[in-house]
């Protein structure tokens, strides 16, 4: 029997402890992170795969790089930056900001560049990385169909990390940022989706990236239903989510079909899980809102540009940690889950219309129009910088105010206004 060393076998009531405790952590609103993933890519041929072998040099320089940030690779050669924890949203962007110049010069060095595009416009999917963690969820996914491989390999976005809120009801209480998340998400989805094309060629969708999650596992992409306790509602969710992998020390890991880790548990075959192997579930498990202590906002496209990624960063923050702003915010949003309807995230017709449409959509543009009015008058009562200001001042005027995300531009440019990669 193989085993994953040092870990033992748990119960299922030890598991739902766990992740009741694990998942959300409570308190005031005060920690502030960001994920960031790009596509690297040569800049004199952005349609041609970089060969493996300057991907396997730029990793190792960059892992040489003193980076505040962690960095890591997704399975097509994304680069991600995580950020660490900071205390405030001008302290996240500087430090974040900071590691992107080092990242940006050294590849520069080798000849290729960092492109923020929710999915690779230019090239089919390939995987760079062969772990069993990827051998293990392509065979997964490949069962569904290849939105699976292409998510695995051409897609990036900005992943927004807020605290989970505090007990008390209110504007910063659990219940209601959880419930926020999964409205608002669908307004950030469309205000700044930015991967219309596939192979040079549009999608018919503005977030192709966001497309891609709606038509994957919905055992694992979907948000669980609503519930009273979130807490409660997320444990049932992920122990009755499939199994993607069952590790083994040796040797291939087995890809079960249609195994929940609560049947796992109960039937302790082919081998009990343990507390490791309840961690690793919860990583494969990707819905647009998955709560790690805190909340981690999944459905952001990669934007853009040198900073673009600090729009959808500070625009997040400003509407859920200013209480007067989420209080606001939370009154506008909450008329779309009449839109919404019963199906979860990101399948139902409110999120389908942000995937599709962007703020073409006049409901998702008149709740976006108002939320980044909201946001501008909150940056400076969260002692945003005059920088961060200015710049969703900016793309409130470029996109929002105009019913325009980043994807139209790919589409249909503004004469004089040449996007970046």
């Amino acid at each position: 029997m193989t085993t994953v060393p040092d870990s033992k076998a748990i119960s299922e009531a030890e598991m739902e402890a766990r992740l009741h405790g694990i998942c959300f952590k409570t308190g005031p609103p005060r920690r502030i992170g960001v994920e960031l993933e790009w596509l690297l890519y040569d800049p004199h041929d952005p349609a041609q795969p970089v060969e493996v072998a300057r991907l396997e040099a730029a990793v190792t320089a960059l892992r040489g790089l003193p980076l505040r940030s962690a960095i890591t690779f997704e399975p097509g050669g994304q680069l991600e930056l995580s950020s660490l924890p900071a205390d405030s949203l001008t302290a996240c962007v500087e430090s974040t900001a900071a590691d992107l110049v080092l990242v940006r010069t050294l590849l520069a060095g080798l000849g290729l560049g960092i492109a923020g595009h929710g999915h690779d416009p230019w090239r089919p999917p390939r995987r760079f990385l062969t772990t069993p963690r990827y051998d293990s969820m392509e065979t997964y996914f490949n069962r569904r169909g290849p939105a699976g491989r292409s998510m695995m390999c051409s897609t990036a976005s900005v992943q927004v990390c807020v605290d989970a809120g505090q007990e008390e009801p209110g504007p910063l209480g659990l219940g209601r940022r959880w419930r926020l998340a999964h409205l608002l998400g669908a307004v950030l989805t469309a205000a700044f989706a930015n991967s219309p094309l596939r192979e040079g060629r549009p999608t018919g969708y503005r977030s192709t990236r966001q497309a891609l999650w709606a038509s994957m596992d919905p055992g694992r992409t979907l948000a669980p239903p609503d519930g009273h306790d979130p807490r409660t509602t997320w444990a049932r969710y992920v122990l009755d989510a499939p199994v993607m992998a069952v590790r083994a020390e040796h040797g291939p890991w087995t890809v079960p079909d249609g195994l929940t880790f609560r049947q796992w548990a109960r039937t302790a075959l082919p081998r009990p899980p343990t507390l490791d192997d309840l961690d690793f579930h919860i990583s494969t498990l990707f819905p647009p809102v998955r709560p790690r202590g805190h909340l981690e906002l999944r459905m952001i496209d990669a934007q853009s540009g040198d900073d673009g990624w600090i729009v959808p960063l500070a625009v997040t923050v400003a509407l859920f940690d200013d209480p007067q702003a989420a209080e606001t915010v939370y009154r506008v949003v909450k008329p779309l889950a009449e839109t919404a309807g019963t199906r979860p995230a990101p399948c139902n017709p409110l999120w389908l219309s942000a995937t599709r449409d962007g703020l073409a959509d006049p409901e998702l543009r008149s709740a976006a129009t108002t939320c980044f009015a909201t946001a501008l008058e909150a940056l400076p009562r969260l002692g945003a910088s005059p920088a961060i200001t200015s710049a969703v001042a900016d793309y409130t005027d470029r996109y929002v105010a105009r019913g325009r995300c980043p994807a139209d531009d790919l589409l249909t440019p503004v004469p004089g206004k040449e996007e970046r990669p």
